[in-house]
């Protein structure tokens, strides 16, 4: 009897260890930290939380330590005026981080970079890494920042795209101690009234990988290839994808950095204009100089009933995006994907109306290129004024083998809308290693509260239980949020009309 007892002592103290792993501890927002600040998260450095803001005039990182007390706030004095400040990037290490960041004076952009320690501190002087001629007065972005996986090199480059049958584009490679080791200019052939480049991406050795397509305005994808520009060479080596029968939606890109592959994939379509019928994959590998895998997979019947939502089953996916691509060990692959739409009195939304149309471009002819900008609407945190509902619905994930057979399918189920913005809406994916975490709210008792739903590397799915600390007066803001570490996010929230930001542990 007492060994029975004792027994449930213990399961009792598991199931109270396992709902306090999950904890919120909440910043206290300044006077200042509207709803119209802008902000970033930089990450997590020699053990406080930074976070880059930018109100009016006043550029400045706030520090926060582990129970997200603001221990200090340096001002960035050194940055241009607000109002000449273009972009921000932030790239943080170990022990400091790098701010690149454009401004315009009169009509020449910059583009410049500094190193901060872990204080916000500026540590070595402002580095002019370029500036660029235009011949407008505009706040239009130039340049694209990226950096590889392992943080071991930065690259800049911008693409001119004034003559519309030959772009130009320049890029400057830098190692980890911003020290440049290459610098190209290279002619990008544009032979169709439609072609467009798509999303980039910078691998471990240095090498830029991105997407040309060619499409009509709002239309599918008919022809397609990816361009590899090597990181010390000044060519392009460009390799046609073979979609002759079936047309895609948007290619996504991710690099397999530990298998040495590019991973490029798209919901595909057998007509014209038609329903999503799959996924396309395509697989390179840099050792051999060929196609790993090139392949379609279609979505079965069962998928599309659960994935539906308000859609018919023949229509289940025609309102999804790809959000997130995980790579394996194995080669294998996650996709999740999530169905978001807009409704409105003006019409009914339509994925074709303004979805695909050219990419934004400044006026002085450089392309403005961002990973999203197909879907920039998505991301924005401003109010609309027109009456337009936002809707973030369902999020379906599948997991493929390195040759992409279907492993398993699930979906999480959600109905989320707001009126104003999107800004509570969609979800933040954390991986904690031994299972992915959707962190979205749902209304509960006409109270939107944060939900955790898990997967695991086998595709169990598990609402886990309300996370502790979790006050009702606090807004979440998920799709805005950061994984810092292996079992820490950062998530903005409203409260009382400011900005503040949550930390959960996954301890």
């Amino acid at each position: 009897m007492n060994r029975g007892k004792w027994s449930l002592s213990i399961l009792f103290c598991l199931m109270c260890s396992m709902i306090s792993a999950q904890r919120i501890v909440y910043s206290e927002p300044e006077r200042d930290d509207t709803r119209r600040m802008n902000f970033d998260i930089i990450g997590k450095i020699e053990g406080n939380f930074l976070i880059y803001k930018s109100i009016r005039n006043s550029n400045s990182i706030a520090l926060f330590d582990n129970d997200m007390k603001q221990v200090a706030r340096t001002d960035l004095d050194f940055l241009p005026n607000y109002d000449r400040m273009i972009n921000v990037d932030f790239f943080p290490y170990g022990s400091f981080f790098y701010m690149i960041y454009q401004y315009q004076k009169r009509n020449i952009v910059y583009c410049a970079g500094v190193k901060l320690d872990a204080t916000g501190k500026k540590i070595s002087d402002v580095m002019e890494l370029d500036t660029t001629r235009i011949g407008l007065a505009a706040n239009n972005k130039i340049y694209t920042v990226l950096s590889s996986e392992d943080k071991s090199k930065l690259i800049v480059f911008k693409i001119n795209s004034k003559n519309k049958r030959l772009y130009y584009m320049t890029t400057m490679l830098y190692d980890q101690d911003l020290r440049l080791l290459k610098k190209s200019r290279l002619n990008i052939p544009m032979e169709e009234r439609n072609n467009y480049l798509n999303e980039f991406h910078l691998d471990n050795t240095g090498d830029l990988v991105f997407s040309k397509i060619s499409r009509g305005s709002n239309d599918n994808i008919g022809q397609a290839s990816f361009v590899i520009k090597p990181s010390m060479e000044d060519t392009l080596l460009t390799n046609d994808l073979n979609i002759q029968a079936i047309y895609l939606d948007e290619i996504r890109i991710k690099i397999d950095n530990f298998n040495n592959r590019y991973f490029l994939t798209s919901f595909y379509y057998k007509q014209r204009r038609g329903n999503i019928d799959g996924l396309y994959f395509f697989i390179w590998d840099k050792n051999t100089g060929a196609t790993y895998v090139q392949d379609t997979v279609t979505f079965n019947d069962d998928l599309r009933k659960e994935a539906r939502g308000e859609s018919s089953t023949r229509m289940a996916f025609n309102d999804y995006f790809l959000r997130n691509i995980i790579i394996k060990r194995s080669g294998g692959f996650l996709i999740a994907s999530e169905s978001y739409y807009t409704t409105s009195r003006y019409g009914t939304w339509n994925r074709w109306d303004y979805l695909y149309g050219y990419p934004f471009a400044s006026p002085w002819g450089y392309y403005y290129y961002s990973p999203y900008y197909n879907n920039l609407w998505w991301n924005s945190r401003y109010y609309n004024s027109t009456n337009v509902r936002y809707h973030a619905d369902n999020i379906a994930v599948l997991s493929f083998d390195s040759r992409g057979k279907m492993e398993w399918a699930n979906v999480i189920g959600k109905s989320q809308f707001n009126d104003q913005s999107d800004d509570d809406i969609s979800y933040q994916l954390m991986n904690t290693g031994d299972h992915l975490h959707f962190l979205f709210n749902n209304m509960e008792r006409k109270t939107n509260l944060l939900n955790d739903y898990t997967i695991s590397p086998d595709g169990q799915l598990n609402h886990n239980p309300t996370l502790k600390n979790l006050d009702r007066g606090y807004e979440f803001m998920p799709k805005y949020g950061k994984q810092v570490s292996a079992k820490q996010t950062l998530i903005p929230c409203i409260h009382r009309n400011l900005i503040c930001f949550a930390k959960i542990d996954y301890n």
